[in-house]
């Protein structure tokens, strides 16, 4: 007892006595430990399993202007192929087709948008990429649609051929677009030189607010109809005209560029225009052959799913064209091997 305190200590002495583990015992100690290793080691692999499976894949899609038809396209596209938890892709504005095809090539998107012809040309080092870097490894995902060449005044001007372009105002779409290319070809065969032309290098949306200011005679846009710019500046003001591509000079262009094929524009299609012949090369979705194999497949295989086909045609003019039978049409460069297996799983590729 402490007598300060008034409480007592007892002091108990405790020994530990140690006894060994009997042979049966380390060996059910051993089978428990193996055992527990085993769980480990299946949920170390499960969880890496999973993660791979699970895992989001980015797909960027570039596509053009916000005022063009790539854009609206892209984004119901984008719509159409995300798939929750597995695949996100997303519309991303450009400069178009020659942006595009250069972006896939750097690795600063996964896929884009291209005109046939500029698709065909960068990959096989022709035309425009003539005597500059190729990009061999560029490869198709889709055709999609046909693009129409518009080539639009405004109403009353007295404009009424390519050939009247001379010494007018005239926007051919900015550095990088398909637009411009194709608007100095058919300039060419219609003998109008870039120096004959007042040229300014601004997208279709920036050329309607000009040509309304009346700081512009034409633009050039190619583009699937209707396009939203040009559906714009037809409904105000004075209204357009759309010049024709035909005759011998359309012809000739046909010859010269196999990629151009007959187009129209039907009546009505902008307000109060009539019909009117031009040309029109096909739009193409293009990937790297980097892409991964099984993302461009589930891709693809989402694009052509009924859902999606429905979602397309009730969204845009040019989404009812966006067909299983249209994807294969014109390809001039190899199917990235994701969308060749789905091609040929649905019979349409032989």
């Amino acid at each position: 007892m402490n007598p300060a305190s008034g409480f007592y200590y007892v002091v108990v002495s405790v020994r530990v006595v140690y006894f060994p583990p009997t042979p049966t015992q380390v060996h059910y100690l051993q089978e428990i430990l193996m055992n527990i290793k085993r769980i480990a080691a299946a949920l170390i692999a499960a969880t890496a399993l999973t993660g791979v499976v699970q895992a989001q894949q980015f797909f960027r899609i570039g596509t053009g202007g916000t005022a063009g038809t790539y854009y609206p396209i892209g984004g119901m596209i984008a719509n159409a192929v995300s798939q929750p938890g597995k695949i996100v892709a997303t519309a991303q504005a450009t400069n178009g087709s020659l942006a595009n095809v250069n972006g896939v090539a750097g690795g600063s998107m996964e896929s884009g948008f291209s005109q046939s012809d500029v698709a065909t040309w960068a990959q096989k080092g022709t035309g425009i990429f003539e005597g500059k870097p190729n990009i061999p490894e560029l490869r198709l995902i889709a055709n999609l649609y046909p693009e129409t060449v518009h080539v639009v005044v405004k109403k009353g001007s007295g404009i009424k051929s390519i050939a009247d372009l001379k010494g007018k105002r005239v926007a051919l779409d900015e550095p990088g677009s398909g637009t411009l290319v194709n608007a100095r070809l058919i300039l060419a065969a219609y003998g109008v030189k870039e120096t004959d032309i007042r040229p300014e290098y601004i997208k279709p949306n920036q050329a309607g607010d000009k040509m309304k200011d009346g700081a512009l005679d034409a633009f050039f846009f190619v583009g699937g109809s209707p396009a939203g710019a040009i559906s714009e500046l037809a409904s105000s003001g004075a209204g357009i005209e759309l010049l024709p591509i035909d005759g011998p000079q359309a012809q000739g262009l046909r010859m010269a560029s196999p990629f151009f094929a007959p187009d129209s524009v039907p009546a009505n299609t902008y307000k109060d225009v009539p019909a009117v012949n031009t040309l029109s090369v096909g739009a193409q979705w293009v990937t790297s052959a980097r892409a991964d194999n099984e993302t461009v497949y589930q891709i693809v295989k989402a694009l052509y799913s009924p859902a999606a086909q429905r979602a397309l045609a009730a969204g845009h003019a040019k989404g009812k064209l966006i067909t299983l039978q249209n994807a294969v049409m014109g390809a001039g460069i190899p199917f990235h091997p994701g969308a060749e297996r789905f091609y040929r799983e649905a019979g349409v590729l032989k």
